[in-house]
């Protein structure tokens, strides 16, 4: 089970950085929330998956008597996928001011503070 977790893993950060790579700013976003899931599988995945074994440990023992389930990442991802969400929330708003006021979603078009007919720098001093 867990290679079959891997694989999609990592098919996430691939579809995540190719996306990212793009000049478009809604697949930008999207490849951001792809790579915000492809994490939190990731640090769910390092904590061993159990299937139907609660992260609990009786009171009157000090160690389980069988295996459990790490509540740790189970804790740290429940924290991740919140603040994924705010940030992407945010980005989506940004992105959706910038569109509004430029009128595209090309990266390439948004460069309002260079010149139109930029000249070459000057070499050397």
């Amino acid at each position: 089970m867990e290679t079959g977790v891997v694989i999609l893993i990592g098919l996430f950060f691939t579809v995540a950085v190719y996306l990212m790579l793009s000049k478009q700013l809604v697949r930008i976003l999207l490849g951001i929330a792809i790579l915000g899931n492809a994490v939190n599988m990731l640090i769910f995945t390092n904590g061993r998956l159990t299937r139907e074994v609660p992260p609990l440990i009786p009171e009157h023992l000090y160690a389980p008597e069988t295996a459990t389930a790490n509540p740790l990442p189970q804790a740290l991802v429940l924290t991740a996928i919140v603040i994924s969400f705010s940030f992407f929330a945010f980005l989506l708003v940004l992105a959706f001011r910038a569109y509004q006021e430029l009128g595209t979603d090309e990266v390439n078009e948004m460069r309002i503070a260079e010149p139109e007919h930029d000249q070459t720098p000057p070499q050397g001093y």
